[in-house]
Order: structure tokens, then sequence, then C-alpha cells
């Protein structure tokens, strides 16, 4: 989880550079990869955060 975090992060600081300043050597499949991490993490930091909120809101808790 935490390796997926850290591969998020790395996607949109990426992801927010100016194209411009990007590595020539990175390729298409690499940035996608990179931003598919990005998403899975996002995903997953809502999905956590939903389940809490929902489990901290059941009868009996």
């Amino acid at each position: 989880m935490i390796k997926n975090m850290l591969l998020g992060l790395l996607g949109l600081v990426v992801a927010w550079q100016d194209p411009a300043q990007r590595e020539r050597g990175l390729s298409q499949s690499t940035e996608n990869a990179i931003l598919l991490a990005g998403a899975v993490t996002v995903a997953g930091i809502v999905i956590t955060a939903i389940t809490l909120y929902v489990k901290g809101h059941l009868p009996g808790n």
C-alpha cells in the first residue's frame, strides 16, 4: 500500500510538470503506468476514507 502511494505521488509530480521540462527518455507506456498507479492510489484512499466513515457511523459503534 505504501509503495503504491509513493508511486502515485510520483505520478502526480510527473503529470503536473511542464511538458518541456519532462525527461525526454520517459516512454509513453512508463508515463501511463505511473499515472495509473497514481489514480489507483487516490481511489484506494477515497475508498478507505468512505469505509472508515461508514463504519464509524453504524449503529452500535
